[in-house]
């Protein structure tokens, strides 16, 4: 059936006999055999490379290291949850800037991170340092609370110190218990591996994404498809990947620079049949990644390449490549959700109220909204006027996806 399939790619046949043989592997294997042990938890890790723009990989990776709660892995995640990284970030309840403070909380934690003698919440320099500030004094008030600090540090962001101490620990709040989920989650996809061979778990689903997108080799390209009957079950780049994940229960992001977060990235040594690659035209900056497709071995990959070509396997080694990564299923799960304009869903807010709780239940002051009853759905989360990714200047590249 494999064989079958390759042979109708059109491909040439050296090219068919390595996507082959990379695919035939790792089916004879029947789900993956781990390379080796899951990533170890972020805290106290450097970044990897490539997962935060250039410019604030320093800042954060400082910043990160401010008290011992946090880590910047950690804190790059709570800034790609506010604001994918975009500093002109604006909320409809009045939160401002990267790390989205409300106009109460800033003026109690603003910290000059450029060093020009004011503190401005627009300055994205500024509002990392103010976001690691308000994490660590968080993490101070809430310091004799038993459990995981970190965790604790990230529900009292979320939920309020109040609620917190009442529960010794995370509270029991579906939307608290997932941000923090989220966040530790999300934090392991910008974290470096402790050495470049360090070894990453392996997907058991992988080997059925793959079968799901060879089933739509040929298919022609459309921008913004996503495989839908009205669309004569068409795809473009992401909406592949999207629904090759979507055919073994992970739920991926609709666009390619939020798929970049939904897992650990491996080095181009360690890609193994499954993981998504990445295109972007800034290879400094993942905010203009356009392009994305699944590695199947040898070299290739299974992508929806542009406007006028067909679903098909091309190779990964070219000059805008910027990497890879591993899907994993709570990498996916955390990872926020944009609205159709691009903007992103932001989960909390420095100085909101704190979630909803039962009758008798007065939580702390400092949490953030869009909260629910503990075991209930939250709310709508509050929406985030973030404007997505700013594209390249110039032509949009071949094969950008939605």
């Amino acid at each position: 059936m494999v064989l079958m399939v390759l042979r109708k790619a059109g491909t040439a046949a050296a090219a068919a006999g390595v996507v082959a043989f990379g695919f035939i592997g790792l089916v004879t294997m029947g789900t993956y055999a781990a390379s080796g042990t899951p990533q170890q938890a972020a805290n106290r890790s450097a970044l990897s490379p490539g997962t935060v723009p250039a410019a604030y990989q320093d800042p954060i990776q400082k910043w990160g290291a401010l008290c011992a709660e946090i880590s910047p892995p950690m804190l790059a995640a709570q800034l790609y949850q506010e604001s994918g990284f975009d500093p002109r970030a604006r909320s409809g309840v009045g939160a401002q800037g990267m790390a989205q403070f409300m106009p109460g909380t800033w003026s109690e934690y603003a910290t000059d991170g450029s060093g020009d003698g004011r503190a401005d919440v627009w300055d994205p320099l500024d509002a990392i340092a103010s976001a690691a500030t308000y994490d660590c004094a968080i993490a101070k008030r809430v310091a004799k609370v038993p459990g995981d600090p970190q965790a604790n540090l990230l529900a009292a962001y979320n939920a309020g110190e109040g609620a917190v101490e009442k529960y010794n620990g995370v509270p029991p709040y579906r939307e608290t218990q997932g941000y923090v989920r989220n966040i530790q989650a999300m934090a392991r996809s910008f974290t470096a591996p402790a050495s470049p061979t360090a070894p990453l778990e392996v997907s058991p689903q992988s080997s059925a994404a793959i079968y799901f997108a060879q089933t739509k080799l040929g298919t022609p390209y459309l921008w913004g498809g996503e495989g839908l009957p009205s669309q004569s079950g068409r795809f473009d780049c992401s909406g592949l990947t999207q629904a090759a994940f979507a055919s073994v229960g992970i739920t991926l992001p609709r666009v390619a620079n939020d798929q970049w977060y939904a897992g650990p990235h491996p080095s181009r040594d360690q890609l193994r049949p499954g993981d998504l690659v990445f295109w972007a035209t800034d290879l400094s900056d993942p905010r203009s990644i356009h392009h994305v497709g699944i590695y199947v071995g040898g070299g290739y990959m299974i992508n929806a390449p542009h406007t006028g070509a067909v679903i098909r396997y091309d190779k990964i080694d070219t000059r805008e490549y910027i990497g890879a990564t591993r899907v994993t299923s709570d990498g996916a799960q955390a990872l926020p959700t944009r609205n159709n304009d691009g903007a992103v869903n932001a989960p909390s807010r420095p100085g909101g109220t704190e979630p909803t709780a039962p009758a008798g239940n007065q939580g702390g002051t400092q949490g953030l909204p869009q909260g629910g009853a503990p075991g209930s759905a939250p709310a709508t989360p509050a929406r985030s006027a973030v404007a997505a990714p700013p594209a390249p200047a110039g032509p949009a590249p071949a094969g950008a996806g939605r």
